[in-house]
């Protein structure tokens, strides 16, 4: 097993709270999860029909049979439970009693607001971040990630990419699309999904697709709410500060994997990312999941944003911690390059901002005297430490 950085988050918040959910898109490895660091709980999958027949049939004689407390996967699929759950955690019960997980945000959500609305800790758990598989593949380099992505299926199980991606997409439109909505052409979905793959580290037109999807701009909305409950993509906003100028207001969106990018894209080899016009979105879109992965690993973390005036001027990633701010650009290209910089000293000079780094695949790492540093991606993780 392949070790989860969020396995200490985890034990920390089954310390403090009566009921920890642990959620996250399918194959992400919540149930190796739980199972790892709860090893000594009864276990139960509500995708058994046996088990949600009971659940449903009989709630309290089902959660009789767990007095100590249990593993409930996919909790979701049994809402109705929630409400006998939230009797049992308001008597004097130690924390860490029930342990929930399920492979999509919002139907879970919902159901805990209504019954257990302060009686939770939460773990978004994400595909493998870099920082947890590096050690076993220092053959890899950013290229095979971006193709391979970082979903476990594909380390643990060593099934190709160009095999697993198109089922694993197939398979997700057909159960949670349509469990979180109910869509009936889900073709035209999935062409949805395509046309967003596209657009991966872009800012989000919802006019624009409309036209091209030939649907109203409501229904755009829509999926892209469904796509971001069910942890496929993300919306990155646009950092609010304007220093007197005019910016942006549209957020841009990311993939949160980049495999999954890749075979919407019908990319199905390096050799062909390699010479894909997209390949600055592709890195682009690696690199910033990357953050979110390393921010989803702690309690305390910064948040992140893009900067981008009416000019056209853009810093890709803001990083905003204790009010400070770090601006950082990230850049597919191996070779060092003097328009790399321009942007991040216009940035600087404009907010009097001191530091900002450049992150790139090259093995070449500076400090320059002007503040920037260059890193190359697989060691963005130094910046947690080094932003206050």
């Amino acid at each position: 097993m392949i070790t989860r950085k969020a396995s200490a988050l985890l034990k920390q918040l089954a310390g403090y709270f009566k009921v920890v959910a642990v959620i996250g898109p399918r194959q992400s490895g919540k149930t190796t999860l739980v199972k790892a660091v709860f090893g000594d709980k009864a276990y139960v999958n509500l995708e058994t029909a046996t088990n949600l027949s009971f659940a449903f049939d009989d709630p309290i004689g089902f959660l009789e049979q767990y007095p100590s407390g249990a593993v409930i996967d996919e909790a979701q699929k049994a809402p109705h439970l929630f409400s006998y759950l939230q009797e049992i955690v308001d008597r004097p019960v130690k924390p860490g009693m029930f342990i929930l997980t399920g492979s999509n945000n919002f139907p879970l959500n919902k159901n805990i607001s209504q019954s257990l609305a302060g009686r939770v800790g939460y773990l978004n758990l994400l595909p493998f971040s870099y920082n947890e598989i590096e050690i076993h593949h220092k053959d890899f380099d950013e290229t095979d990630f971006m193709v391979n992505g970082f979903y476990p299926p594909i380390y643990d199980q060593k099934i190709p990419f160009h095999l697993w991606y198109p089922n694993y997409i197939k398979s997700y439109i057909e159960r949670d699309v349509r469990q979180i909505k109910n869509i009936s052409n889900l073709i035209f979905f999935e062409k949805f999904m395509q046309l967003l793959a596209g657009r991966t580290a872009q800012e989000v037109n919802y006019n624009s697709l409309s036209v091209e999807l030939g649907v109203d701009v409501k229904t755009v909305q829509s999926w892209v709410a469904v796509l971001e409950q069910s942890f496929v993509v993300f919306l990155l906003k646009p950092y609010h500060k304007n220093f007197k100028k005019t910016i942006v207001k549209r957020p841009k969106l990311y993939f949160y994997d980049p495999g999954v990018v890749c075979s919407l894209l019908g990319i199905t080899s390096k050799e062909t990312l390699n010479m894909h016009p997209l390949k600055g979105a592709v890195f682009e879109t690696m690199v910033v999941s990357e953050f979110i992965k390393l921010q989803q690993q702690k309690i305390s973390s910064p948040k992140f944003y893009f900067w981008r005036d009416k000019t056209g001027r853009e810093i890709d990633l803001i990083i905003e911690k204790q009010r400070s701010t770090y601006p950082c650009e990230i850049k597919s290209g191996k070779t060092i390059q003097k328009d790399f910089f321009k942007n991040l000293q216009y940035w600087n000079k404009l907010s009097g901002s001191e530091k900002a780094v450049i992150i790139y695949p090259g093995a070449q790492e500076q400090k320059r005297s002007n503040g920037i540093e260059i890193l190359n991606w697989q060691h963005i993780d130094r910046l947690f430490a080094d932003v206050d």
